[in-house]
Formats: C-alpha cells, structure tokens, sequence
C-alpha cells in the first residue's frame, strides 16, 4: 500500500486539526518575537533588561553574579535539551512498535485507527520535539560564545570599547534567549500534539489551549505588567 492509498485513513478534519496547529505555533511565534510598541510580549521586553544587563554588567565589580546567572541559564537549556532527546527516542521506540498504543487505546475503547495512522500522529509530536531540541542546543551554543563575549568586556569603563563590546554581547544573549523561547513553545505544542492520539476534535481543543497559554502568559499576565518599564517608572 503506498503513501496515497494510506491518506484514507485521515479524514479532511485530521487535515484541518493540523493546519490549524502548524497555522498556530507560526503565527503565535510572529506574535510574540515582532517589536510591537504599543503591546509588547514577555520576550521583547525582557529584550530591554537583556541590554541593561550588559550595561551594568560593565561597572559591576567582581563579576560572579552574572557568571552565575548564565551558567543558570545553560544549566536549564541542558535540562529541557535533554528531556527533549528522551522524549524523542520513546516516540522512535513507539513508532517502531505501535502495539502499546493500540493496546491502549483497546482499553481506552478509543478508536486508534490503523498501525500508519498512529505511526504519522507520534511523528507530528516528534516534529515539535525535535524542533525544540534543535532550538535549545542552539540557544546553549549561543549562551557560551555570549560568556566568552562578556569575559572579553574589558573592566576598564574609560576604554572605548568597553560598551560597544557589552551591546555585542547583549545582542547575542538576546538570540540566545529568543531560541531557548521558540524551543520552550516548540515543547508546549508538542503537549498539546498528543491531542490527535484521542481525535482531530481533540486536537484542536488541546491546539487551541496551547496557543491560549502562550498569548495570556507573554501578553496579559501578571510577570508581564510588573516588567513594564513604565510602571517602574512610576514607583517613587
């Protein structure tokens, strides 16, 4: 049976439960990366203390507290990169043998369609997973030529380079950051994939669910009102 012949076992709402998640993790991305002035997320202002971080990390004396802050955040990219490849390797066991899922699923009395069909929904989970390894290994690389940049900030504030080099090392810590964020989102739609192994009804709402957590936390939470530079400013 070829690849055409196997599509029957998906119907046109499988097909637009991940369009619509595929649609989701990309816009909400756009969302949440792009300047917006007026509403900025979570991730663009943390982009602002990012840079003040560099600035006074220039005058700080001794240094240790931001050698710690960074080995912190290399320390959770490893956690999440790790949990990634575990994730990744049970979903390659499972696709190699589907008869745990289908047992399941008999016990669940959840209909699991055929061996393909379950094969092609662990694989769309494994798509996020992978990505957000990808993402995470980058975001460590990135974190540690940051570390060498910042080591390179000389202790000298009245030498011309000093903040030229600490805006450098800023900028990198902020792509580092912006892929640690992508590959945490990468991680949350992977969760929220699982969905399709219960239905492409399922699927949405858990699609659904996702994006809402995302948009409310880097949008409208509460972390993100107390890091408006604006309401700092009005503390006396």
């Amino acid at each position: 049976m070829d690849l055409i012949d196997r599509l029957h076992f998906f119907s046109p709402l499988d097909a637009f439960a991940v369009g619509y998640t595929l649609l989701g993790a990309a816009l909400i991305g756009w969302l949440i990366d792009r300047p917006n002035p007026r509403h900025p997320s979570v991730s663009v202002l943390m982009m602002t203390y990012r840079r003040e971080w560099m600035r006074e990390f220039v005058s700080r004396d001794p240094r240790i507290y931001d050698a710690t802050v960074l080995g912190g955040l290399r320390d959770g990219i490893t956690f999440y990169a790790s949990a990634c490849m575990i994730a990744i390797g049970s979903g390659l066991a499972l696709i190699g043998n589907t008869d745990p899922l289908q047992g399941l699923a008999h016990d669940l009395t959840i209909s699991a369609g055929s061996s393909f069909a379950l094969k092609a929904k662990i694989l769309f989970v494994l798509i996020f997973a992978i990505n957000a390894f990808l993402k995470f290994v980058w975001s460590h690389r990135l974190f540690a030529y940051c570390s060498v940049m910042m080591a390179a900030v000389p202790n000298d504030t009245t030498r011309a380079d000093c903040y030229p080099r600490a805006a450098q090392a800023a900028e990198v810590n902020i792509s580092a950051a912006r892929n640690y964020n992508r590959g945490l989102r990468s991680v949350y739609f992977a969760l929220g994939a699982l969905g399709w192994l219960l239905g492409a009804q399922v699927l949405l709402l858990t699609a659904s669910i996702t994006i809402y957590t995302l948009l409310r936390r880097e949008f409208w939470s509460q972390s993100r009102s107390a890091m408006l530079v604006r309401d700092i400013k009005k503390q006396p």
